[in-house]
This record gives C-alpha cells, sequence and structure tokens, in this order.
C-alpha cells in the first residue's frame, strides 16, 4: 500500500477559555491549511483527510455547562467546522458528522469523508465520565468510538477518539495523573460483540488518539538558570513583565525548546509509566507552548504562569510494540500550535496522522492495541458518573437562578436574593400584612 492510500486522520483541540460562541473565529482557514499543504506532499494529487476529529475545553461558560446548555453551541460549532472543512477540501470532498459527544465544558465532534471512510462506518458509541471533586465534569472526559469495515470484507478496525481536560495547576501533578488513570478505568464503551452488559476501555481499539487540555506544566528546578531572572531583552512579550523572562528567551529558539522539553511533566510521567501508558506523542517542542497567552496577544506570554505545553494530541496503533514506547507505525506529519487565535489563553493545537495499512485479510479478528494491564474497568463506574452528572446539574441551575437575578453576575444575583428577603419581611412587619413562614 502506497502512502496516499494510506487513511490521512486530523486531529485538533482547543481550549476556548469559557468563551461560548465567540471562542472561534468564523474562518478556520488558520487552523485547516495546514492539512491542505501536507496533502500536496503526499501524492501527486492533493487530498482532504479521511477522518477529523475535533476537541474542545471549556467550550461554554460554567454555570451553563454544569446546567447542560450546551447544545446551540455545539450545533454552531458542527456546522460551522464541517462548512470550513468541505470548503477548503482540495478536491471538493464533502464530509459527514460521525459523532459528538459533550461532559460540561469538554466536547469532541468527529467528521468522516463521505467517499472513503465515511461509507464503511458502524457500531458508532460515545461516552463520558467525570473525574473532578465528586466526579463533577468540569475535569474528565469525552470519548467517540466506531468500527470502520474492511474494504475486502472483513471486520475492519476500531477508531477511538478521547478529549480530556485535566486538574491544572504545575503543583497538582498527582492530580493529573490520577485523573488520567481514573479517565483510562471509567470511560468506557460497551462491547458490540457480546450480548452482556460486558464493557472495554479506550484501549480496546486498533487506533487510539488522546487529545486536549492535559494541563501538564513545565517545571525547572529552582537553581536551573532558565528559573532565574535575566537582564532587559528587546521583546515586547518580555518587556511586559519581569516573571518568566529567561524562559520566554529560551522559548524564542528551537535549541531552547529542546532544553525545557525535558522538564516538561508530561514526558516524565510517560517515561516512569505513570500515566498515559502506551501512548505515543510527535515532537511537541518544534513549535511554541501554548499557554499561558495574554487575551488578544499573538505571541505575548502572560506572566501568571511559567510557559508550558499544556495542549497535547498523543497515539496509538495496534502495530506499536509496547517495549519501544517512543515508536509508532502512526506517522505523524504536521504537529503545531496556531499562534493567530487570540481570545483565549491557550493557543489551539492540530495534528495530521498517515495510519498504518490496513490488514489485507478477510480476518474476522478485530486488531487492537496491547492492553495495560493496570487499566481495569472500574466496577462502580456508572454510579460515579450520574453521581457527578446530577451534583453538577443541581450546581449549574441554581448558578443560572442567581446569574439571572443578578443580570448576568451570579455574586450579584446572590445579593439581591438576600436583600429581596430582607425588604420583604421588613415591610411585611412594617405593614402587619405579609409574613414570612
Amino acid at each position: 500500500m502506497t502512502e496516499s492510500e494510506r487513511l490521512l486522520c486530523q486531529v485538533a483541540s482547543y481550549n476556548t477559555n469559557l468563551q461560548g460562541s465567540s471562542g472561534l473565529p468564523q474562518d478556520l482557514v488558520d487552523w485547516l491549511s495546514p492539512t491542505l499543504t501536507v496533502s500536496n506532499f503526499l501524492s501527486r494529487e492533493p487530498r482532504g483527510p479521511d477522518v477529523v476529529a475535533v476537541g474542545f475545553q471549556e467550550l461554554l461558560p460554567l454555570h451553563l455547562a454544569f446546567a447542560g446548555l450546551s447544545r446551540s453551541i455545539l450545533d454552531s460549532r458542527t456546522t460551522l467546522i464541517q462548512s470550513q472543512i468541505e470548503k477548503y477540501a482540495p478536491n471538493g470532498e464533502r464530509y459527514t458528522l460521525v459523532a459528538r459527544a459533550v461532559n460540561v465544558g469538554v466536547a469532541l465532534l468527529v467528521f468522516a469523508r463521505d467517499d472513503t471512510l465515511g461509507r464503511r462506518i458502524c457500531d458508532v458509541q460515545t461516552q463520558w465520565t467525570g473525574c473532578g471533586p465528586l466526579w463533577l465534569g468540569n475535569k474528565g472526559a469525552v470519548g467517540v468510538r466506531f468500527r470502520a469495515k474492511a474494504l475486502d470484507g472483513g471486520e475492519g478496525e476500531i477508531y477511538t477518539f478521547v478529549c480530556a481536560h485535566l486538574t491544572p495547576f504545575a503543583h497538582k501533578l498527582s492530580a493529573r495523573i490520577a485523573d488520567y488513570n481514573y479517565i483510562a478505568r471509567s470511560l468506557l464503551f460497551p462491547d458490540p460483540s457480546s450480548n452482556s452488559s460486558e464493557v472495554t476501555t479506550m484501549y480496546a481499539t486498533s487506533h487510539l488518539f488522546f487529545l486536549g487540555d492535559l494541563n501538564f506544566r513545565v517545571t525547572l528546578p529552582s537553581d536551573h538558570p532558565l528559573a532565574k531572572p535575566v537582564g532587559p531583552v528587546p521583546s515586547k512579550k518580555i518587556r511586559d513583565s519581569d516573571s518568566h523572562p529567561a524562559v520566554w528567551e529560551a522559548l524564542s529558539s528551537h535549541e531552547g525548546r529542546v532544553e525545557l522539553k525535558e522538564y516538561d511533566q508530561l514526558t516524565k510521567v510517560r517515561r516512569n509509566g505513570e500515566a498515559l501508558v502506551g501512548l505515543r506523542e510527535a515532537d511537541f517542542w518544534k513549535f511554541q507552548c501554548t499557554y499561558k497567552y495574554k487575551l488578544g496577544e499573538v505571541d505575548a506570554y502572560s506572566s501568571k504562569r511559567t510557559p508550558s505545553w499544556t495542549d497535547r494530541i498523543l497515539y496509538t496503533t495496534y502495530t506499536d510494540d509496547p517495549t519501544t514506547p517512543d515508536l509508532s507505525h502512526i506517522t505523524p506529519l504536521i504537529y503545531t500550535s496556531i499562534p493567530s487565535y487570540t481570545t483565549s489563553d491557550h493557543k489551539p493545537i492540530v495534528g495530521l496522522y498517515l495510519l498504518p495499512p490496513s490488514p489485507d485479510t478477510r480476518d474476522s479478528i478485530i486488531p487492537l492495541i496491547t492492553h495495560p494491564p493496570q487499566y481495569l474497568p472500574d466496577p462502580y463506574w456508572r454510579a460515579k458518573r450520574w453521581t457527578g452528572r446530577f451534583i453538577g446539574w443541581t450546581i449549574g441551575w441554581i448558578w443560572c437562578f442567581f446569574w439571572f437575578i443578578g443580570l448576568g453576575n451570579a455574586g450579584v444575583g446572590f445579593a439581591n436574593l438576600f436583600v429581596g428577603i430582607g425588604a420583604w419581611k421588613w415591610w411585611g412587619d412594617k405593614k402587619g400584612t405579609i409574613r414570612l413562614p
């Protein structure tokens, strides 16, 4: 099978900073044009990707997200992204939404090209899980899984995409590790080959992509040269603050980013086998850190956080060898951030991947990834996730109520409620005609 016949998969992720409908520009060419450029190198004829997965974190304001009021935002995102994919498709390719999944502010949309993978898709599933306090969904993951039948009549392969948002703050590394390990045990899909209630983890698949705002940070030892202040540097993004000038200066060069990547928490966690077991990643240090930027700025980092590669895309496939964790049969063609988006303190990322050749035989067995033994299904996953969703709904609707009576400010609404109750009681006591229970 030639490279032009292998499936192309585009994966994108963006933390929109609770911006709702204003979180994306109407023209997404900056996000899609890398795909079109690379497609030209794959064959003499350019081609669009066979599958496109787009993940969001902090999709909309938290009170609306907890209350489950994300449909209108998700509908607008779906329509916009599908229209933009088709608008910039090199040969006028058409795409269909395979599935979408959302839980609080984490969302995932998956599209397939109609004339290739799309016509072979079946067994579509979506799932979600929360790993915030009391299993709330403000942190957690959503997943989309489907099977694509083989061209030669075989069972084909299973594709799984997972979008996640993990615990923030540099010092909460152990919480991020726990988040991932809980997601791996609680984001469970029904087994379509079984008539029982048996469930499978996200690893029970032929190809797995794990993306999102994973919140792993760059943490430098206090005695490292880059952790110390340096003299004035003639650069706007450094003049604005003196909190992390040495790191900012290092990020401006490839050599500096190569050095900084050794202090990336995610890299260390993968090497130590603490989380993200079996997953691979392309060279993330070849692009600038994706967090934390000043709003409205293309390249100005905020002084409140050490710049970090918080937004990531990881992957693995069934032909990958667990004994060589840095090698994969998935070929990354592009892995980069998009600096021009300025409405969030994160930059969106995009990756384009060439999947390994599909099996040529009429095999009745679906090829699967080697399953890490530590990720067994959580026996209480259903109770935990519905507990989290019920608590989230309760918080969300109460929050929405205070937001409404506060004319867009929940704090003002809370104060208004107590002032109103006090005024009512005072008036009733004064007139002797109104009494509170």
